[in-house]
């Protein structure tokens, strides 16, 4: 086959185009400090790196959830808490007045202290986290009970709540959800389901402890301690039931973080360059190409006139 001088022209031009698209490549690469820039680069990174990515993202996610559970689960355990403490405050005042020494006058000074701890226990049945009651069911929007002081359904419950059926779920891991929240009858009904329109059990109590200091009945106020105890009892019970909930959203969190830094791990070593080895690479190709113009140079420089000699 003759060759002709277009020919080698030709040629030298379309290997000069190569080397100048090698050293982009590279050059690209050390300034995204990524191996691909299109996925058509290179598939198979492409895919893993959609892959680690989707991943990373589910992690985060499920992150979220988490410290979501957690406030819902630390604001409960406070609240559970709290109407531990109230009853606690209930029950030794009970115990004071139940002491016949004391004149109907300073029993009836305990009476409107439980009042208020009547009140404070209320109000703690409707706490809130991020504008949701906590011991609503699904029905957070709406409190659980009647709390306004002036109404003739003072401390009846405004909602009906099942306890078993009213769970609440995060999703904080691949198939791992946990439940939340403690139903208002768990706690305020002793175990039952709330029922719109009836008064709990806890205030219930609150109600015929009053009315026994105020009317001066010492046997039948020291006879409420039991229920009291109960009511303690039952509190406790839902907060260690909280806790151990708190204890297994803590190690989850813990595999998650875990998780994220595997993966970005991972994310990392699959889309990132290794600078080193590109740099080298880079210089390789920058060697070639300046050899190639010079190849180059060598055959462009000739013109007709050295044909005619």
């Amino acid at each position: 086959m003759r060759v002709t001088n277009n020919m080698i022209i030709s040629n030298m031009l379309r290997n000069l185009g190569n080397n100048t698209q090698r050293m982009s490549k590279y050059q690209n690469q050390l300034d995204s400090g990524k191996k691909i820039s299109v996925p058509s680069d290179d598939p198979v990174v492409a895919a893993r790196a959609l892959k680690l990515r989707t991943d990373v993202a589910k992690v985060e996610q499920y992150q979220k959830n988490i410290n979501d559970a957690k406030s819902w689960l630390d604001t409960t355990d406070v609240a559970l808490g709290k109407i531990g403490d109230v009853l606690q405050k209930a029950r030794e005042l009970t115990v004071q007045a139940s002491n016949s020494t004391n004149t109907p006058e300073e029993t009836q000074k305990i009476a409107l202290e439980l009042k208020q701890l009547r009140v404070q226990a209320i109000h703690l049945a409707n706490s809130s986290y991020a504008g949701r009651y906590i011991f609503s069911g699904f029905k957070t929007d709406q409190k659980l009970i009647n709390d306004d002081e002036d109404s003739p359904n003072f401390g009846q419950f405004s909602i009906d709540v099942n306890t078993v059926d009213e769970r609440l779920y995060y999703e904080i891991g691949v198939g791992d959800s946990i439940n939340v929240n403690v139903a208002g009858g768990d706690i305020f009904n002793n175990g039952g389901d709330a029922a719109n329109g009836t008064v709990s059990s806890m205030i219930q109590m609150f109600n015929e402890v009053i009315s026994y200091m105020d009317a001066g009945q010492y046997t039948q106020t020291s006879n409420m301690l039991d229920d009291f105890d109960r009511e303690m009892g039952n509190v406790l019970r839902a907060r260690a039931d909280v806790g151990a909930r708190q204890n297994r959203v803590d190690l989850t969190a813990d595999r998650m973080s875990n998780d994220l830094v595997n993966f970005t791990d991972l994310m990392s070593k699959n889309e990132d360059v290794d600078i080193a080895e590109t740099i080298m690479n880079l210089k390789n190709e920058e060697n070639v190409y300046q050899a190639s113009l010079a190849g180059g140079a060598r055959i462009i420089q000739q013109t007709l006139v050295d044909f005619l000699r």
